[in-house]
């Protein structure tokens, strides 16, 4: 059986090389990052700072086309300055995650090309965030099927729409949302409306209070008759028309997700490889570092992170060269890379005892936040149950 291919993104833009200038930048920007993050933890406060600062270094458009201004960057670069990002704040790291991915895969030939100008202008010129609001308290992710109960009234003049969105990553700092409706009509039909979120009517309640990625700003977005113009039902179609995702998001929501992750693991590592160094046991009169039985669960967590880093360099480079990639590849691949980078930071942990979960360092904060990787679509039960099918061919 031949494997489908996975197109990455939804347009024919152009694309210029490579930059490392960018990644360098990035990870100067991690350790900048890196020194209020326990400050956001703390807080759950939204990263107003690092998004203004990766703004002026050029990297919250990163993902927008080249003929917009923005940088054109295609899976490669995309992950590995997001792996970047969260080796100094993981958060910080999701936020823009969702921005690169509706950055790259809007389906230019289906919404309005004034629209289309809109968003990107806006996200390369000020720093403008969007994200796709498609949660909601009694349908889940739509991920798994099902309409959504937010919906979108016909009027004289557009749009009326009405719901309740849960886990709105970044809510508190987008200028725009894709909001997943499904429309008042004898026969619904679902998808996308872009609706900017200064229209009234539109409400957060801050209800986002987890374990792990606490800065994300992830609350409830209400819409109560929130007007748009009827070109704002930018992409809505009959249910059956629609797939899993959206025209080229399998990859990116397969892939980026466990480079954030990755990132995550390599700052418990880092950590952790100072705190054997430095510890200095009176019974041993020598660092932790020193002994060989330490030096093998170092190994374990190196062997992790080397295979998640070679994993995802080689799907960014397939999806890139437009080699064949599926969807259930993408899958399969947040998977593995998430649950890595979940065992890795595990191992640091069992490795320092009271230390690692005193709230004084951060691996205990790093461990919170790798645990949320199994929290995002594509999850393990799909994901693992769709590559059997395709295997078996039922």
């Amino acid at each position: 059986m031949s494997r489908p291919k996975l197109v990455g993104l939804a347009g024919s833009f152009s694309r210029p090389s490579r930059s490392p200038a960018l990644v360098e930048t990035a990870a100067a920007l991690a350790v900048r990052f890196a020194e209020t993050a326990a400050v956001y933890d703390e807080s759950a406060a939204f990263p107003s700072e690092n998004i203004r600062l990766l703004h002026e270094a050029g990297l919250v458009a990163l993902t927008a086309p080249v003929e917009f201004g923005g940088g054109g960057a295609g899976f490669a670069e995309a992950a590995e300055v997001i792996r970047t990002i969260a080796r100094g704040e993981p958060s910080t790291a999701l936020i823009m995650i969702m921005q690169y991915i509706n950055l790259a895969t809007i389906p230019t030939g289906r919404w309005p090309g004034h629209l289309v100008r809109k968003v990107l202008s806006d996200a390369v010129e000020n720093g403008a965030l969007i994200n796709a609001f498609r949660v909601e308290p009694e349908l889940g992710t739509p991920v798994r099927g099902g309409l959504p109960a937010t919906t979108a009234r016909r009027t004289e003049k557009g749009w009326s729409i009405s719901g309740r969105k849960i886990y709105s990553t970044g809510a508190e700092g987008l200028t725009y949302a894709i909001v997943w409706a499904r429309t008042d009509e004898e026969q619904p039909r679902v998808g996308g409306f872009l609706v900017p979120l200064d229209t009234p009517g539109f409400t957060i309640e801050k209800t986002w209070n987890p374990l792990g990625m606490r800065a994300t700003g992830s609350h409830d977005a209400v819409f109560d008759n929130v007007a748009v113009p009827l070109d704002h039902a930018v992409d809505i179609r009959l249910p059956e028309e629609w797939g899993s995702r959206g025209e080229g998001q399998a990859a990116w929501f397969g892939i980026l997700p466990g480079a954030l992750y990755t990132g995550i693991a390599e700052a418990a590592r880092d950590w952790l490889v100072g705190f054997l160094k430095n510890r200095v046991p009176t019974n041993l009169g020598a660092p932790l570092a020193t002994v060989p039985r330490i030096q093998q669960a170092v190994g374990e967590i190196e062997e992790l992170i080397a295979v998640n880093c070679r994993l995802i360099a080689s799907a960014t480079r397939d999806v890139d060269e437009n080699a064949p990639f599926s969807q259930s590849e993408a899958g399969l691949i947040k998977v593995v890379t998430t649950e890595n980078a979940i065992a890795a930071v595990e191992k640091a942990l069992k490795l320092t005892g009271n230390h690692g979960v005193s709230r004084n360092n951060p691996l205990e904060r790093h461990h919170r936040d790798v645990l949320c990787g199994r929290i995002h679509s594509p999850q393990e039960d799909t994901v693992r149950l769709g590559a059997g099918r395709l295997a078996l061919g039922i």
